[in-house]
Order: structure tokens, then C-alpha cells, then sequence
């Protein structure tokens, strides 16, 4: 759903830890053209595809490239290492 943004080139969901709730939900995108802001993609879904709040992302990380398996597909095991190393250095 997010890759039909038309700035987000390709796109990845990932359960990102949250001491509160568990986990959120962490969106990884590569941009096409200008970044997108977490603000912009939540609208976006929740106007076009009608998603419940829960399911809107809450954390938003956009990178250069999406890290990918042997096999062709986003290495998701990657993306949730970016988030806990990056949790680690902002605590």
C-alpha cells in the first residue's frame, strides 16, 4: 500500500519494540523524489485505503536502499537490527 505513494519507490513494514505497547509499526521506504513524512504516508492511507489507526505506521525511517536477502526479498531480520541498534544509541 505504501509503494502506490507516489513518492515511496519501495517499501517495507516491520514491528518496531515499544516498552508500552509491545511493538508499533515501523515503515521503512525508499523515496522517489522528495522524502515523505510520516504525516504524509498515515493521510495517504487512511484516505485511500481506510486503515484503522492500529494499523497506521507510527515510526518512519527512510533509507537509501531496502537491505535484501540472498534470495531477492527485504530482509526484515535486517531492518528490525537498524531499529534496536538505533534505539540503543538514542537511550
Amino acid at each position: 500500500m505504501l509503494e502506490q505513494h507516489p513518492r515511496v519507490a519501495a517499501a517495507a513494514v516491520v514491528g518496531v519494540p515499544d516498552e508500552r505497547l509491545g511493538e508499533r509499526v515501523g515503515a521503512f521506504v525508499v523515496a522517489a523524489g522528495p522524502e515523505p513524512t510520516l504525516a504524509e504516508l498515515t493521510a495517504f492511507l487512511e484516505e485511500r485505503f481506510r486503515l484503522a489507526k492500529q494499523k497506521l505506521p507510527e515510526v518512519l525511517c527512510v533509507l537509501p536502499e531496502l537491505p535484501m536477502t540472498a534470495t531477492g526479498k527485504v530482509s526484515k531480520q535486517e531492518l528490525r537490527a537498524q531499529v534496536r541498534q538505533a534505539q540503543k544509541v538514542t537511550h
